[in-house]
């Protein structure tokens, strides 16, 4: 039954999480909402925020989503184990588990970008009216 919508919910997933990923990058590069000080210019905080910014937004617009995406998936798994199970202060395996760590929203992107990767942009992107512009000459 939801079958017929399954480009139209898949384009609405890359959208959203796209911009959601980009709105972190926003906080950190910007101040944006966040309480949090903004990250010196070139430190490994300040380039995940350039990379949030600018692969979220690609991935929004289904534009390069497949690069955009693997580069995005590749920080979130750098931020999981450098920042949530590495600068973790718990002990034993409560260490490694997102649900203990704090790093849920790091797997959940992770995985999800790395779908988006292997996907593609879909059918409602901007990569589409490329291809089909490119196949129509």
């Amino acid at each position: 039954m939801l079958s017929p919508l399954t480009d139209r919910v898949y384009a609405v997933v890359r959208i959203v999480v796209g911009l959601m990923f980009s709105f972190h990058g926003m906080q950190k590069l910007f101040g944006l909402l966040s309480d949090h000080p903004k990250p010196a210019v070139g430190s490994q905080v300040w380039v995940g925020g350039v990379i949030e910014l600018a692969a979220g937004l690609l991935i929004a617009a289904g534009f390069f989503s497949r690069c955009a995406a693997f580069v995005a998936s590749g920080t979130m798994a750098v931020a999981y184990w450098q920042f949530h199970v590495g600068g973790s202060k718990l002990e034993g395996i409560s260490k490694f588990l997102p649900g203990t760590n704090g790093g849920e929203l790091a797997v959940v992107y992770c995985f999800l970008f790395l779908f988006i990767a292997c996907k593609g942009s879909g059918p409602m992107s901007l990569d589409a009216m490329r291809e089909k512009k490119s196949n129509s000459k």
